[in-house]
Parts: C-alpha cells; structure tokens; sequence
C-alpha cells in the first residue's frame, strides 16, 4: 500500500457529477484529491449518440481501437465489449458533453483494478478531452507516451501499481490542468525535475516506491500542493528551508526511507496547516526543530530510525491535535515536562531505542555516549 494516510477514494457520484459537469471543473470538482473510483460504475449511465457525425468520438475509437490492439492479457475482461464505434458504451469509458456545447466526448476512462497487462499506445494523445485517467492497480508497462501533452483538459492522473519504467515522465508538467498525480509504485528512476514542484495548481502528488534517485529538489516554489509524497525512493541529501513555500496548503509530507540527510531545516515548522509529517528511516541529525512546536494541526509526527538527539520538547508534546508521536531508534537524551508521560494525553507514544534515563527498552551506554557528547550543531551543518 503507497500510504495508509492519504489515499482519498473517488466514488460514484463524484465521478458522474464530474463528468457531467466538464465545463465547469475548474471551479466545481467534487473532491480535491479524488481518485481510486469505484469498479461497480462500469456498466452505468453511459451516453449513447450517433458517432457517424461526431469527430471526437471518431478520434476516441482510433485510440481505443489501437489501445486494445496493445493489450496481452485482460482477466477480468474489462475490454472485451470493447468493439465496435459506441465508445460510449465501453467499459471503463464515461462520456460527457464537451465543456460549453453538446457533443458528446470520452471525458473519463477508469481502469482502476482491472488487472489488465499490456502497453499504452501513442494514439492516447487522441483521447485529448479527458479529464480524469484512472489505471491504478494494473500490470500495464513501458513508458508513459508523449502524446498525453494534448490532454489539455486532463485533471487526474493516476498511474499508480503498475509496471511502468524509465525516467520520470516529463509530459506530466505540460499538462496545464492537472491537479492530481500519482505515479506510486511503479518503476520510474533517475532524478525529479524542481519544475513539478513550480506548478501552482497541483494538489496531491504521490511519487513514492519508484526508483528516483539524486536529491529531493532544493527549489521548491510557490505551489498549492496539499499532499506531497517521497517515500520510499533514494533521493538523499537535505530537506531544503524552500519548503517554507507550501505553507499555505500543505497538510501532508512523507518522506520515509528517502535516505534524508543532515537536520530538518525550523521552516518545516512555518508549515501551519500541516497534519501528518513522517519522516522516519532516513539519516537525519540533530534535534526536534522548536519550530514544529507551532503545528496546531499536527496529528501524526513520526522520526523513528533516525540519528537525532537532543531534547524531546514539551511544546512538542503538548500540541493540541497530536494524536501520535513516534522517537523512537534515535538519540535523544532527555524528554521535557509532559513528554515523560505523553500516555496521559492519551497519545500513542513510542520512544523505545533512545537514551533515555530511566526509560525502559533504550540504548546501552556504549552506544549514546559518542553521540551525546558531540551534539550536532546544525547551523553549522546547514
């Protein structure tokens, strides 16, 4: 599973009210980070017209047509009423007026699930009026084609447990509309480019459990991102202070397993709106920055198996929201007021692994004596 923490589910309705409202969806999407739409709407509400007169829903059969052709194995045989011009009728394939007349357009495909194998044609740039493209859960391969730059109208995208290798696929940052990436658990590698992070619209964007390497970009923007997730690749390098500048709309950042280095930066504590921040196994030093102290929305604060040491602080422990803390494996020495007792707050706390006096289950001197005596100083280190 990508994360048990933000994996919003798009259902039925919204995704009808969706479509059925295309030329309105700037203004009127039905979640901010709907996706994983539900399989039992494949045989519903489809649009039936005549396609003889209709050039896009001509131009939406060209590209099924030559998706089909690509596919090698369907189990659930979700393509099989896959024949034929009524597009419309497919499964998988929801059709809507096109934004600001009556024409009927393929405005949705869902393949969520579908345990389909195969590839995805260069045709799909065809399909240049959907909005939202689900393959989650799916054995398709290869690369994500470059013809996607014509879905000017596309909103999400989700392409997440499947197979697909090679580097990032730039095409996701021309998409003008996009606001909902998710590329998890596939086979991507190489570096993230900093421009993902300038777009201003995006919402959620989930890359963990790929394959992307160099460093977590030191650039962030102004963007309007509310999810943001990294785990599970092997980034390495800082935390840069830039991401300061998604502290109007970030809520979640996971960074688990990223081979995250040196100190978090305090601007992780200018993050007011932040709900959820894991950054556990990583490499991290140095100390709690004060700074989260100011989180009144923190709810899960996680920075197990690091290398931190310090202090434990009670403004910390005292958050108001703070539903889970997690220390434990590292360094730390001492735990202020109320963190000594955080169970009290009934808070789920672990701080097992520490050296921490008096506490059971921690480190054997031997092993605290060479980080305590020698605490990092992270400004030198920044």
């Amino acid at each position: 599973m990508a994360t048990s923490y933000s994996s919003s589910i798009l259902t039925t309705t919204a995704l009808f009210l969706l479509l059925l409202h295309l030329s309105s969806f700037h203004n009127n999407l039905a979640a901010k980070h709907a996706h994983h739409s539900s399989s039992t709407a494949h045989h519903q509400h489809r649009h039936s017209s005549s396609h003889v007169s209709n050039p896009k829903l001509h131009q939406a059969y060209i590209a099924l047509q030559a998706w089909k052709r690509l596919i090698i194995s369907d189990p659930k045989n979700f393509t099989t009423n896959w024949v034929g011009p009524s597009v419309c009728n497919y499964t998988g394939v929801y059709c809507a007026p096109y934004p600001g007349t009556k024409t009927t357009t393929v405005a949705g495909i869902d393949l969520n699930s579908a345990d389909i194998a195969g590839l995805l044609p260069d045709e799909i740039g065809l399909l240049s009026d959907l909005a939202l493209l689900h393959l989650n859960s799916n054995r398709f391969c290869g690369s994500i084609p470059q013809s996607l730059a014509n879905m000017s109208l596309l909103f999400e995208l989700d392409v997440s447990n499947n197979r697909f290798a090679g580097p990032f696929p730039q095409v996701v940052i021309s998409l003008p509309t996009l606001r909902y990436l998710d590329l998890r658990y596939n086979e991507f590698e190489g570096p993230v480019p900093s421009a993902l992070f300038s777009r201003a619209i995006n919402d959620a964007i989930f890359l963990n459990n790929n394959r992307f390497t160099s460093v977590i970009p030191a650039s962030f923007t102004k963007s309007s991102a509310t999810v943001l997730v990294f785990a599970n690749n092997n980034f390495g390098g800082c935390l840069s202070p830039t991401i300061a500048n998604f502290a109007d709309t970030l809520e979640e950042l996971l960074l688990i397993n990223t081979s995250l280095s040196g100190c978090l930066p305090q601007e992780v504590g200018f993050l007011y709106k932040l709900r959820l921040l894991d950054v556990s196994h990583n490499k991290l030093l140095g100390p709690i920055p004060y700074s989260i102290a100011g989180l009144a929305h923190l709810e899960l604060l996680n920075l197990a198996h690091n290398k931190m040491s310090g202090t434990v602080p009670e403004g910390v422990c005292t958050l108001p929201n703070l539903a889970n803390l997690t220390i434990s494996y590292n360094f730390f020495c001492e735990e202020e007021g109320i963190c000594r007792n955080l169970t009290s707050r009934h808070v789920a706390f672990d701080d097992r692994r520490n050296c921490l006096p008096e506490k059971p289950l921690q480190r054997s001197k031997k092993e605290c004596e060479p980080v305590t005596e020698h605490p990092v100083d992270c400004y030198e280190y920044r």
